[in-house]
């Protein structure tokens, strides 16, 4: 908003940037937090060596955060690392996400048949353009479904398992029935991210997730906004059913137009659910991952009897999130029970032994009012998934209700080289 000429106040009630996605240090406040007795062992190191993600994500290497960051330039002030793999759950055992056609013909995952057939498959998506039809093979991307493209293939239930969660990264299985061109794009977008950097299509910034609001702020300073946090929020002030203001300590901030998280206005918003995340702390790599020092793994639902997939996400010293040879594990699901630790028990079971848990119950909020006539704009709750490409989408969203026209990346790089110039971007 700040690049596009909008004037921004961005007040927080946390004496930290991220809100409800913010890394945690040192490692003292993650017990407060969680009220946990007591304080860290002598085991665990010093407790500023820790900075510790409440909200586990990875950004795809080719993904929407990524350009996002890179056309704002918000990269200047971050370092990223490539999260060493992506694996995937199958009878109880984790295998590595095959996603070219070496590592398909190399995977232990498929019989050698079934290997040639998704081999196939992907040299089909990897060809696929929806602009030349000539690259359809007789699908119609907006018609056929994905279930009708797996037949064509003859893909085992094992192989879509994987194709539709570990590629395209679904959370459920309704994406079989509708029009395969998206399903066909996020495939490309996971082999394009992986092609990037080879190890995974993941990547991670140092020192935790909480950088990356930071480096927003920093970057809507430069277009003169205003960052203020330890700042309660007493009252939104609305007059004729539209937002003028906000109340913080006796002043009111007067705008036009507000952003907010659904905490702030619970009566705007409406309960869509609900997410376990368990972080644990472990000192040893997760078994059947080659010592990676970060990976992913999916476990698709099909695999657990579950509507919708448990995902775990580690990371380590080597991201300057954890004290030396210390593993950070989050496991996170959505609740389908009423034992949501139960639900998540197949994710724990491959992170054994845990020296700590710490576990949290959210509930997701969407807004009830999309601020059409009252001009506030409220964020989705985080959900589930490893990585932002559903919080892009929200972000997307936004912006277009608020500007009345689509995000363009294209723009926003150009608002950039008017402030910086182009000879700087080389």
């Amino acid at each position: 908003m700040s690049v596009n000429g909008k004037k921004v106040l961005h007040m927080d009630r946390n004496s930290y940037y991220g809100g409800e996605s913010a890394s945690i240090t040192p490692l003292e406040d993650l017990y407060k937090r969680f009220n946990l007795p007591g304080t860290p062992p002598e085991s665990m190191g010093r407790g500023r060596d820790w900075n510790v993600d409440l909200i586990p994500k990875f950004l795809m290497a080719n993904g929407q955060l990524v350009k996002m960051l890179l056309y704002t330039e918000v990269t200047r002030y971050l370092d990223f690392k490539v999260i060493e793999g992506s694996f995937v759950y199958k009878g109880g055992k984790i295998y590595k996400v095959p996603s070219t056609e070496a590592e398909a013909l190399a995977s232990s995952l498929m019989g050698l048949f079934e290997k040639r057939r998704f081999r196939k498959f992907l040299v089909y998506v990897a060809n696929f353009d929806e602009n030349d039809p000539r690259t359809f093979e007789g699908v119609d991307p907006k018609k056929t479904t994905m279930r009708d493209v797996y037949k064509k293939f003859d893909l085992g239930q094992d192989v879509i398992d994987f194709t539709g969660h570990a590629l395209a990264l679904y959370r459920t299985d309704d994406y079989l029935d509708q029009p395969c061109q998206e399903t066909i794009n996020r495939i490309k977008l996971y082999s394009e991210s992986l092609a990037r950097y080879g190890k995974s299509p993941y990547l991670y910034p140092l020192y935790g997730l909480g950088e990356l609001p930071q480096g927003f702020a920093r970057l809507s300073a430069i277009y003169g906004g205003t960052y203020m946090l330890n700042k309660p929020i007493e009252e939104i002030v609305i007059e004729n059913g539209k937002v003028v203001g906000v109340k913080s300590e006796g002043e009111v901030a007067r705008c036009k137009q507000l952003i907010c998280d659904p905490s702030y206005v619970s009566d705007r918003v409406t309960k869509v659910g609900q997410v376990i995340r368990v972080i644990c702390i472990l000192s040893h790599p997760i078994k059947n991952t080659n010592d990676a020092n970060s990976c992913q793994i999916i476990i698709p639902q099909n695999q657990v009897n579950r509507k919708s997939d448990i995902y775990v996400c580690m990371i380590s010293s080597a991201h300057n999130v954890a004290a030396q040879g210390k593993y950070i594990a989050i496991a996170s699901t959505t609740v389908e029970t009423a034992e949501p630790e139960k639900e998540i028990k197949p994710a724990l079971d491959l992170l054994e032994p845990i020296e700590q848990k710490f576990v949290s119950i959210s509930d997701l909020f969407a807004p009830t009012d999309l601020g059409t006539e009252s001009q506030i704009f409220i964020s989705r709750t985080y959900d589930a998934t490893t990585h932002f490409e559903t919080t892009c989408d929200d972000i997307k969203d936004i912006y277009k209700r608020m500007m009345g026209s689509e995000f363009d990346f294209e723009e926003m790089k150009r608002k950039k080289n008017d402030i910086y110039g182009e000879e700087e971007q080389q």
